[in-house]
């Protein structure tokens, strides 16, 4: 069978999708390979940015370079947006868009078995691309989103290494942000069935994992496509229900769908006391502009809210700078909206606009070195939010989860150390996280994926150092996943 190497940039959703399609090429018995090396190689691109669209072209030539007898497929958000302009690089074989990403592993299965191209797609679905010199003609599958079903499969890696794998249970976005070009290459919202979702965290406990993070590009409307209608919250309390999931964590959610009840429903133990709420400005006339849903006193009030209910949570958000039309006024209102909000972390994001848009055809385009300097500003800030944060937590108690290593020989991890001691292993510490999203050095060398009491005894850096209370078995359910 052919080998294959997967690409990946972008977002979660992205990743998931990666994710979903190398799990299918496994099951079909293909092998994954070497990016330089492999006989199909799919690039899953990103368009939320033109640096992202960069990144993926400069991808396309360097691998079309280093594996000059590779067929290289190009997928994602870049592929559905357009198509055309990555079919007109050296090397690629097929341009597919996020809508027909499904049929991607019969177009692989097609392409390492015969010289022809796939001749299974209706001629009416292609868009041919004409390319020149000894350039093969490169095919191009995109087109509407339809009811294609929701690829999904949990993404291991990134920050926590493996230790707390992502699930993608919500693709597509009904809102139409001014900014924003993910509805049109990612389609309507779409939900993945509450008994898959179920049955992939039960496979995911059954194989050792005790903290799973729900993902997805609007995952507050998760449900709502679905016959019964089905809510988010119904969601977790079905997960908290039917799996024996330790700690759950939600990735991102819209401010207007953080109620009362949803914060009140987060105060049970298992799952994570962390919210992340994209923000993007702190003036109303912005935000309108922008076509949020929300004004500056509404998403205040949710803080609150969450804050009052939760003293202890953790509270994130996005913002962007150097909006079209943004004056210094509004850049400082924004500054001193979120100074006057108890944030705990900031996701600074410079305005790039996206063809398509409403906002790509507004006038009044901040400068590239005033959206620089603003960035930096609220980096800034988000940084003395996030300091504070820690500084505040100082002396008290918390039930944090070992992460991979990314030094030092972690050939042990997942077992336990004995008599109750650290894994005997080079490293000086053990990176940890706890519910309210607050990243721990935990002394000695503990395998990954383990609970601990620490008690928080000083900062360092974007650390808090935890010093060691109660070592838990591997096998203890969590019993209190708060700060003490």
């Amino acid at each position: 069978m052919a080998t294959f190497y997967i690409e990946q940039f972008g977002c979660r959703a992205t990743q998931a999708d990666g994710a979903a399609l190398e799990r299918q090429l496994l099951q079909r018995g293909y092998t994954a390979g070497a990016k330089d090396t492999a006989d199909i190689v799919v690039i899953n691109t990103c368009t939320v940015t033109a640096a992202a669209d960069a990144q993926a072209r400069d991808a396309i030539r360097k691998i079309g370079a280093k594996n000059r007898s590779a067929r290289m497929i190009v997928t994602g958000c870049y592929a559905q947006r357009a198509p055309e302009e990555l079919a007109s690089l050296p090397g690629v074989a097929w341009v597919v868009g996020n809508s027909h990403k499904p049929e991607l592993p019969q177009i692989i299965e097609n392409l390492s078995s015969a010289s022809e191209p796939a001749r299974f797609v209706p001629a009416t679905s292609l868009r041919w691309t004409s390319l020149t010199g000894s350039q093969t003609q490169a095919q191009i599958l995109t087109g509407e989103f339809e009811r294609k079903p929701l690829l999904s499969a949990p993404v291991f890696g990134g920050e926590a290494n493996h230790t707390r794998p992502t699930l993608k249970i919500q693709d597509g976005c009904n809102s139409r942000c001014s900014y924003c070009v993910i509805p049109f290459v990612r389609g309507k919202s779409r939900s993945l069935p509450p008994e898959m979702v179920v049955a992939e965290i039960n496979h995911l406990t059954a194989s050792g994992i005790r903290e799973i993070v729900l993902s997805g590009i609007n995952i507050g409307t998760y449900g709502r496509d679905l016959d019964p209608r089905v809510t988010f919250k119904n969601l977790l309390r079905r997960i908290l229900d039917e799996t024996a999931i330790q700690r759950l964590r939600v990735s991102s959610i819209e401010p207007m769908d953080v109620t009362q009840d949803l914060v009140e429903f987060f105060a049970q133990e298992r799952l994570a006391q962390h919210f992340h709420m994209p923000l993007q400005s702190g003036t109303d006339r912005i935000l309108a502009a922008m076509h949020r849903w929300y004004r500056a006193e509404q998403y205040a009030r949710r803080v609150q809210v969450i804050r009052e209910c939760l003293p202890q949570a953790a509270i994130g958000a996005d913002v962007i700078a150097g909006f079209p039309g943004e004056s210094d006024d509004e850049h400082r209102t924004t500054l001193a909206f979120i100074e006057s909000l108890p944030l705990t972390y900031l996701h600074i994001f410079s305005f790039s606009k996206r063809p398509g848009t409403a906002a790509a055809k507004f006038n009044e385009e901040v400068p590239a070195h005033i959206i620089k300097n603003r960035a930096r500003e609220l980096r800034d800030l988000g940084e003395r939010k996030s300091a504070a944060f820690r500084r505040e937590q100082v002396g008290a108690k918390f039930r944090v989860l070992t992460l991979r290593s990314n030094h030092g020989d972690d050939s042990r991890a997942g077992e336990l150390p004995d008599a109750g001691q650290p894994a005997t292993r080079s490293a000086e510490y053990t990176p940890a996280l706890s519910s309210n999203y607050l990243r721990f050095r935990v002394p000695g060398a503990w395998p990954a994926n383990q609970w601990l009491d620490v008690r928080a005894v000083s900062t360092e850096g974007n650390y808090l150092v935890g010093e060691l209370e109660i070592s838990l078995k591997l096998d203890e359910p969590v019993c209190a996943n708060t700060v003490c």
